[in-house]
């Protein structure tokens, strides 16, 4: 790779999307600080908030997803295609760019399609353990396919596949603490066994009512949380608990916890295992071809974690928690099989994997 690469990545709509390409963006600027990398978004999308506070410059497209019910908000989506399939080849004119990558989501699809039309090396990184729409539409098309699970030649050409791990948060990996300094650093005490509940940067509503509904569990039983709600719910009343709308510290959060509550998004599972945490996962229900449950699964059937279907977590889930709480043994068990399935190397992986498709 040329010591001033030009990078255009593309994609987002969530957190799951955006942190990964952020990631993936913050190590070729690492290893070449020269590098010209800009990022492509949904106008209307979290990536053109994040990204620029990540410190790269985003192009905004005019996309959407078509809606998988009959509804007039789908005759709009032709226009909104070809409006960004020409901005996307507008984008690759003036950049001239070395390699376009994809990170899933609505607005990879316009930018990859013109860019491997127009002969530029293009590269997508699939965080789940069941694609996307746009990545497996794309997979055809691009030269390399980087994924975070075993098995993916189920939906993309198996000689494109390269097994990298999702990049995660530089944080997470080069961070540590141990309880006591992690559980002192949010000023929890440091002797009681302690629970991370996380349900993503919006906010999961089943996992916020379950342990509304066991609060007073968990603390008759000598149990202290640290609670993520999200911002959806920072303000109901009806959740107040040892809470805050956002955790900053991740690393520190993580690092603290006995057992993590989690939604099952790809981007957490993997920051789970990197930590080597037990946990209890709760798939969201609202999700593309139930990807959650398939990504859960990988951790469960590893022995990893427990999963808790969305429909009943507010009758078992808390119970479920201080069941395991009560078995050290169990506990370690499950820390010992998440380190196993961790893959901490990921962004060296694709680096490497950028850097053989543009000639390092």
């Amino acid at each position: 790779m040329k010591n001033e690469p030009t990078v255009v990545i593309s994609g987002g709509g969530t957190g799951g999307h955006i942190f990964p390409a952020i990631a993936i963006g913050k190590a070729i600027q690492a290893k070449y600080p020269g590098a010209r990398i800009e990022f492509v978004g949904a106008k209307d999308k979290m990536e053109m908030q994040k990204v620029p506070e990540a410190g790269f410059t985003i192009h905004g497209l005019w996309i959407s997803g078509i809606q998988r019910k009959l509804t007039t908000r789908n005759l709009s989506f032709p226009f909104k295609l070809m409006s960004s399939l020409w901005k996307s080849r507008r984008i690759i004119k003036k950049l001239k760019p070395d390699i376009a990558i994809g990170v899933g989501g609505f607005a990879s699809g316009p930018l990859l399609y013109m860019a491997s039309w127009m002969k530029i090396p293009t590269l997508i990184q699939e965080q789940n353990g069941f694609p996307g729409i746009t990545n497996k539409l794309l997979a055809g098309r691009v030269n390399r396919i980087c994924v975070a699970f075993e098995n993916m030649e189920r939906f993309f050409p198996k000689d494109k596949i390269v097994l990298t791990g999702n990049p995660i948060r530089s944080e997470i990996t080069d961070e540590q603490m141990d309880k006591v300094e992690a559980r002192k650093h949010f000023g929890l005490d440091e002797n009681l066994p302690t629970v991370l509940i996380i349900g993503g940067s919006l906010g999961a509503r089943t996992i916020n009512d379950s342990i509304e509904n066991g609060l007073q569990k968990l603390r008759d039983a000598g149990v202290q949380i640290l609670w993520q709600t999200g911002k959806f719910y920072e303000r109901e009343p009806e959740v107040l608990g040892e809470r805050m709308a956002f955790i900053q510290d991740m690393s520190a959060a993580y690092d603290c916890a006995d057992i993590v509550i989690s939604r099952a998004g790809a981007l957490s599972l993997s920051e789970i295992c990197a930590k080597g945490k037990a946990s209890i996962l709760v798939p969201s229900p609202n999700v593309a071809e139930d990807h959650q449950t398939k990504n859960a699964n990988e951790l469960v059937e590893a022995g990893a974690a427990k999963l808790i279907a969305d429909a009943v977590a507010r009758e078992e889930l808390v119970d479920t928690c201080l069941e395991i709480l009560d078995d050290k043994n169990l506990i370690a068990a499950m820390e010992q099989s998440a380190r196993g399935l961790a893959i901490t190397d990921a962004r060296d992986r694709i680096l490497q994997e950028i850097e053989k498709l543009i000639g390092a």
